[in-house]
């Protein structure tokens, strides 16, 4: 994760200040990061992954479901927020937003997010072209189908980044798409995120997406080679800046292992027992208010 720390002490050092939707931050412009899944889980050390809560969101994803209980139901545990919420999870702000709430079909609707797009992409009809019904495309389970049989394909592409849908949603998404690319028997993955909160979210997301390569792989039966993140607006919150310089004196600590259960060959069967993460040593977590 040294990679992940030295582009925070960039940003803290060269990024350019400026005011955003919700606060004002320090930004620098499309940085990539790269993990070789070879030499350890991508898991922060410097401080305390919430890998529980990670599992729990990605398995949401992959549920393609938008509905913040059912995540609740998935984690299978009431958390507390940092600032003392009870029955809380990291959808819960957005979900109950004053700007969403008006627009929530019920209690806990986030609308049609990440998951949503993933397996239940909606294409309009176009009579004038000859389809005459809206076309739902599940957009994971045909990247996972192209892997199996056309390896070599270079459309192994998910997209979250639907523009004709964005006002159904509680929050446009962040991590936009992801590709797949195969070769020699491994699988490689590459996302890219428009919006990256550098010290909150992106260690999430360096963790979710290196999870989600390696279910991928294991239900190709392939190796997880490399995770590759380009982050394009990756900011640090002036809030955040006091938990980053925390954060920066640490020392990093060897990575953990990923253990996913052997005997999951669907991607729609893993559960949160499949999943554990081993050997972690971290240092202790830093607590700090999620921008909404």
């Amino acid at each position: 994760m040294k990679a992940y720390l030295s582009l925070l002490q960039e940003i803290m050092d060269t990024g350019v200040d400026r005011e955003g939707r919700n606060g004002s931050t320090r930004a620098l412009f499309a940085k990539q990061l790269r993990f070789k899944m070879s030499e350890g889980f991508p898991a922060v050390t410097t401080k305390k992954l919430a890998f529980k809560m990670m599992t729990g969101e990605l398995l949401w994803f992959i549920e393609g479901s938008g509905d913040e209980n059912r995540l609740r139901e998935i984690m299978g545990t009431h958390s507390t927020s940092a600032q003392g919420k009870k029955d809380w999870t990291i959808w819960t702000d957005n979900a109950y937003s004053d700007y969403w709430k008006p627009h929530a079909l019920f209690d806990g609707d986030c609308g049609r997010i990440y998951g949503v797009q993933w397996r239940n992409w909606r294409s309009p009809a176009y009579p004038d072209r000859g389809r005459n019904e809206v076309k739902e495309i599940d957009q994971l389970a045909e990247v996972i189908d192209k892997i199996k049989n056309k390896p070599g394909d270079r459309r192994l592409i998910v997209s979250a980044w639907n523009p004709g849908e964005l006002d159904l949603m509680a929050l446009p998404p962040c991590h936009m798409m992801f590709q797949f690319f195969v070769a020699n028997g491994k699988i490689s993955l590459h996302m890219t995120q428009r919006s990256c909160d550098m010290f909150l979210g992106v260690p999430f997301n360096i963790a979710s997406y290196a999870l989600l390569l390696s279910m991928v792989a294991q239900v190709t039966d392939l190796e997880p080679d490399e995770c590759i993140l380009t982050l394009n607006d990756a900011h640090v919150y002036h809030d955040h800046f006091d938990a980053v310089k925390e954060q920066l004196s640490r020392k990093p600590l060897p990575l953990p292992t990923l253990w996913l259960n052997p005997e999951v060959k669907d991607i729609d069967s893993f559960t949160m027992n499949d999943i554990k993460l081993e050997n972690y040593e971290h240092h202790d977590q830093i607590k700090a208010k999620m921008a909404v």
